[in-house]
């Protein structure tokens, strides 16, 4: 894996920093997210860089305008096993989306193709816990370290 420079490092942590500027906005915006089970469970920076991930989590997760569920590993495949889908719809009406596996991954805006994009995170939210759940979840990974 290759090193990055420091400057390439601080870069990448400020566009980081502002990405989470969308929880702070008002209006705030409807954000839903899925996230698999597995790379929850995985210490990646040790015990305590995962234990404050899994803290972040819930704290975004019990945000009013924020819906967090965990796709349990033990469920069924699913069109996300593909990779990321990800759904942005505004407020004039207009909508973009793309997938990993759907459309070469490139980005739709054409109702039809964001519609089967619809279809596809409506068949993952079938499978995953729910919102209460994934956050009881969360809590549970916490105290089991």
């Amino acid at each position: 894996m290759a090193s990055s420079s420091p400057d390439d490092v601080d870069r990448m942590v400020a566009a980081r920093m502002e990405r989470q500027s969308v929880f702070e906005r008002d209006p705030a915006p409807a954000i839903h997210f899925v996230l698999e089970e597995a790379p929850l469970r995985r210490e990646i920076g040790g015990t305590v860089v995962w234990n404050r991930q899994l803290e972040r989590l819930l704290k975004l997760g019990r945000l009013w305008n924020v819906t967090l569920q965990v796709m349990p590993t033990k469920s069924d495949a699913h069109p996300g096993l593909d990779g990321r889908i990800e759904l942005l719809k505004f407020a004039d009406g207009t909508a973009v989306g793309r997938g990993d596996g759907t459309f070469n991954g490139r980005p739709v805006s054409d109702p039809r193709q964001f519609r089967i994009l619809e279809l596809q995170f409506s068949a993952i939210r079938a499978q995953v816990l729910t919102p209460r759940e994934s956050l009881a979840f969360l809590e549970q990974l916490l105290g089991e370290k």
